[in-house]
């Protein structure tokens, strides 16, 4: 599940919080009760995104053409293996976003020696379900909730080379989606002038 995917998936820093409040905010209300088990308002959606610490927590992303995230994955450390958390925008399932995420996410442990890989969610989530079953995890239901786990092999240098070549990858990706944003940009800004008045 490691292996690398068509889809660039980058590693997120705290410059890209209010990206992530977007991306979050664009999930439909039913998407949030079943990525965080409860409804969220928008006030409580800004807070979540605000208290993320980048330095022990790792997120992960994948943009648009109009450098949006569509897809985000969200791996919190415990005490002998991380708890994950992805979601996806509507328009972009099925396209392989949440594996990529999933497989960046999986590399990301167990590069970080890492032993397990969590989630949590209830257990009508039938897209983490997908995922969770696609990479082999073992998946528990009880009371409609879900917790699906995966160990982790020791890493080697065939992941570490392989998370480092996914993050330059992804890397490039957004620099060639700005540069044609920017471009695409300019052209509208100067057929705007041309109109006339």
């Amino acid at each position: 599940m490691t292996g690398p995917t068509s889809i660039p998936v980058k590693q997120l820093s705290s410059l890209s919080r209010e990206a992530l409040a977007r991306h979050f905010l664009a999930l439909p209300s039913e998407d949030h009760r079943l990525r965080f088990g409860r409804l969220m308002a928008p006030a409580a959606i800004r807070e979540y995104v605000a208290g993320l610490d980048f330095d022990r927590d790792a997120v992960f992303g994948v943009f648009d053409e109009e450098l949006e995230l569509v897809g985000a994955a969200h791996v919190a450390p415990l005490a002998d293996g991380a708890e994950l958390g992805v979601s996806v925008l509507p328009g972009h399932r099925g396209k392989g976003v949440g594996s990529a995420l999933f497989g960046r996410a999986h590399a990301y442990a167990r590069n970080q020696l890492l032993r397990q890989l969590f989630t949590h969610c209830l257990a009508e989530n039938k897209a983490m379900m997908h995922i969770a079953r696609k990479a082999g995890m073992t998946i528990v239901t009880e009371a409609g909730e879900a917790a699906a786990s995966l160990a982790l092999a020791p890493t080697d240098a065939v992941t570490i080379a392989g998370e480092v070549l996914q993050e330059r990858i992804a890397l490039f990706d957004v620099a060639v989606k700005a540069q044609a944003l920017a471009t695409r940009r300019l052209a509208a800004s100067l057929r705007r002038e041309d109109e006339p008045s």
